[in-house]
């Protein structure tokens, strides 16, 4: 990994750059309306359904819901470039007799014949199934749920998280396991695709070479949602997503690229594609519609008074990573005050939001460790600089502001590691006596890394040597987790190998944090 260039190095001042950001092109939401012919009875070569459904960002009255026309969806889609007229259909029951909603929408060839539908009026904290039809053709029937209304208190809201699914590493056994747990929600923490060529010998292989082009995006993406187990996830529940890097380009930060020599006007046109990839691709609703290489994704999704998830998005606004990335001590740079790991408005927003909850548990579904893991050996201390720890500053200030604030239970949920690591986050890591403020708990790959359940000296190493460390665990697998007013326990579902499908699951270890005391208590068995 080479050291990143910053904006000066192309003889581009920080104002003209941003200048050039707002010159950029961007697909305004309102400007997608048919113009001329749309195709109200579309004939297919083949089954046009073949990505699947799928529902996300649940509301108390609604939810979003998504399908793809893409008959040939490995060759560019295989649609002509046309509009296409879409029905769907949302009932209380699979049989669709009692139908609750049903409208047209358009399957508009600027945005690869994805559609985004925004179903409202619906009942709080109720499953609903879902369809859509195409000419004589019909999907998939989909399962989704809404969220509790704002004012509910529900006992009990099941979800599982994951991230870091790499297509090339193995087969994605945690998920036939997730269907079947009683779930309201999934969540994806990001790495949901990886930009990579493919390599040879491998249990899987990526089509092509490195992602870079619209195009090139939406085939990798079209490749994920092929796998059965992944599709059939989407299919059962309604998803919450955020991205990480791999979704664009390794380790990307802000403005800056991972590898030296890359220019502005390459950069954000490859971000540009990613970005507008993933928005074809997810079940998000329009605010977070790309504008160019711009896309909000941060977003509250509320579950009565019970929890409030807070998604986060700890790549888009960062500064550049300091002291040159990797693995580094805790000085210079990493106490720059101007350094940020959320950039000031969605600092600003996640605080305010937190100030204004009202539900028992808030929580923050986000990407990177942020509990300040120490992986040198003997007095050598070393941190991770592409996390937390490298922007000490922002995340002291974040954790500063849970215990000043009196926040309600923060519960941090991360991904990226590709380990599973249960941590107390201490208001001041160094001393021992320092209070616990919040918990967190990173969950472990789906594949990436491979089978994974081997020892890594370095984390081995790091999880004896960091009191805040509770678990650490290096097979792959998914987090499943259940939220009571009083408690919130968390299971640890690991598979023993990916290199092949049908794997078993195993419960690897179960954590409780009480409601009003902050920190992760392992339960025997």
């Amino acid at each position: 990994m080479n050291h990143r260039p910053s904006s000066r190095r192309y003889g581009i001042e920080r104002r003209s750059f941003l200048a050039y950001l707002a010159t950029v092109s961007a697909i305004p939401y309102a400007a997608l309306r048919a113009e001329g012919r749309i195709n109200e009875k579309p004939k297919f070569s083949d089954n046009p359904f073949t990505l699947g459904v799928a529902s996300g960002d649940p509301e108390p009255d609604g939810v979003v819901l998504w399908t793809r026309l893409a008959p040939k969806p490995l060759d560019g889609g295989g649609m002509d470039p046309e509009p296409v007229r879409v029905r769907w259909e949302i009932a209380t029951d699979e049989q669709f007799k009692n139908l609750a909603k049903a409208g047209d929408a358009l399957a508009m060839p600027q945005l690869g014949h994805s559609v985004h539908v925004e179903v409202d009026g619906l009942g709080s904290h109720r499953w609903y199934y879902y369809r859509f039809h195409a000419g004589n053709e019909t999907s998939p029937i989909g399962r989704t749920r809404t969220a509790p209304a704002h004012d509910a208190s529900p006992d009990l809201v099941r979800f599982a998280f994951t991230s870091c699914q790499h297509f090339e590493s193995g087969y994605f056994n945690g998920y036939p396991h997730m269907q079947k747990e009683d779930l309201d929600l999934v969540v994806h923490l990001g790495d949901y695709i990886y930009e990579y060529g493919g390599i040879d010998n491998r249990p899987r292989k990526h089509i092509g070479k490195e992602v870079e082009t619209l195009d090139e995006y939406r085939t990798r993406y079209a490749q994920y949602r092929l796998d059965e187990t992944l599709q059939e996830t989407h299919r059962l529940f309604p998803w919450l997503v955020t991205w990480d890097d791999h979704e664009f380009d390794n380790n990307c930060a802000n403005l800056v690229s991972e590898e030296d020599g890359v220019s502005p006007e390459v950069f954000l046109q490859r971000r540009m594609d990613a970005y507008q990839a993933y928005y074809e691709f997810m079940p998000l609703r329009r605010r977070s519609f790309p504008q160019g290489p711009d896309m909000t994704l941060y977003r509250e999704c509320r579950y009565g008074r019970l929890a409030n998830f807070q998604v986060l998005d700890t790549r888009q606004y960062r500064t550049d990573q300091p002291n040159g990335d990797h693995q580094k001590p805790m000085e210079g740079k990493v106490f720059d005050p101007k350094a940020t790991m959320l950039g000031r408005r969605q600092e600003n927003w996640l605080m305010r939001n937190l100030l204004e909850s009202e539900s028992n548990w808030n929580v923050l579904a986000q990407q990177v460790m942020m509990a300040p893991l120490n992986r040198g050996e003997g007095e050598e201390k070393l941190y991770s600089m592409d996390q937390w720890p490298g922007y000490e500053v922002s995340r002291r200030r974040l954790l500063r502001f849970f215990h000043d604030r009196k926040i309600s239970n923060p519960v941090v949920l991360t991904g990226d590691i590709h380990l599973n690591w249960v941590n107390d986050l201490q208001l001041d890591f160094e001393d021992p006596k320092s209070p616990i403020v919040g918990t967190e708990f990173v969950g472990t790959s789906m594949t990436s890394a491979g089978n994974g359940g081997n020892v890594i000296p370095e984390y081995e190493r790091a999880a004896a040597q960091n009191d805040f460390v509770k678990f650490y665990n290096s097979n792959r697998g998914y987090v499943s987790c259940e939220i009571t007013p009083e408690t919130w326990t968390t299971f640890l579902r690991t598979t023993p190998y990916v290199d092949k499908p049908g794997a078993p699951v195993e419960t690897k270890a179960t954590f409780v944090v009480e409601s009003g005391r902050p920190g992760a208590q392992k339960i025997a068995g």
